[in-house]
């Protein structure tokens, strides 16, 4: 009985490695809840090099699965921002929650296809009233569709949302799509090493214009509880002004499964 148990308990294991095969996006959301996606923590940095100013964003994200369709979860940022001809200064940003709940599940053989919505809400936390300034003084409030095509041979991501704002900052419309390709065979425990190519652009309304980004990446998935990534971002479009416009954005982070 017990051998049974165990054997069951592998091939649940199995499958859910292959559905999850390359791992999720770097930069995009994605509709798995499972595994690396939940229940765990995940944590990046973000170089940021702007004409005017360097950044440095420490990302500490921590899901938590109510259930297999319904995640919660928390995101807290320090931030360091070095602007040119200003003092540098640290500081935790504006911290968000959201939840995800899975609208749509359709599984073959070696393949699923879900979609899920997310709403994530960001709060003011950041410090405003020195500069340079490290949050945005403002409640946000984002809502978005995530759509997965996932299969051992490869992965395709998107996701589409709209942002609202609660003082006169401008809405905007965010979105992204990714596809992701594993180089290693599928196996279990997995020892995987995944390719990403990104697409990731918000659209500022009041006549500010569009920021999109080329994000191409690379990520090892060492077994079952952790998995490292990075990736840079490369602007192909850019609504800010000139002089305050991004040079690259480069990400280094891990996920670890640690409940």
């Amino acid at each position: 009985m017990k051998r049974l148990a165990k054997y069951v308990l592998f091939l649940v294991s199995l499958i859910s490695s292959k559905a999850n095969a390359q791992g999720p996006p770097i930069f995009t959301d994605t509709p798995i809840m499972l595994g690396l996606e939940g229940r765990g923590i995940r944590t990046f940095g973000n170089i940021i090099a702007k004409e005017n100013a360097n950044a440095y964003v420490q990302i500490f994200a921590i899901p938590y699965n109510i259930n297999h369709k319904w995640q919660v979860g928390a995101i807290a940022p320090f931030v360091s921002k070095s602007p040119n001809g200003l003092t540098s200064r640290s500081g935790f940003g504006d911290m968000k929650v959201f939840t995800k709940y899975q609208i749509y599940q359709k599984d073959g053989k070696a393949k699923t296809m879900r979609s899920l919505i997310k709403i994530t809400e960001t709060l003011p936390t950041g410090n405003t009233t020195e500069m340079p300034t490290l949050g945005s003084d403002a409640w946000q409030t984002t809502v978005s569709l995530v759509n997965g095509y996932i299969t051992t041979k490869y992965g395709i991501y998107g996701e589409i949302g709209y942002n609202v704002t609660s003082t006169n900052l401008p809405d905007n419309l965010i979105y992204s799509i990714a596809f992701g390709y594993p180089l290693l065979p599928q196996k279990y425990p997995p020892n995987q090493l995944n390719l990403f190519l990104e697409l990731n652009g918000n659209y500022v309304f009041d006549d500010i214009g569009n920021n999109l980004f080329l994000s191409p990446g690379i990520q090892y998935i060492a077994g079952r509880k952790v998995l490292f990534e990075s990736g840079i971002q490369l602007p192909l479009d850019a609504a800010a002004p000139e002089g305050q416009q991004t040079d690259y954005i480069l990400r280094i982070g891990t996920r670890i499964l640690i409940f």
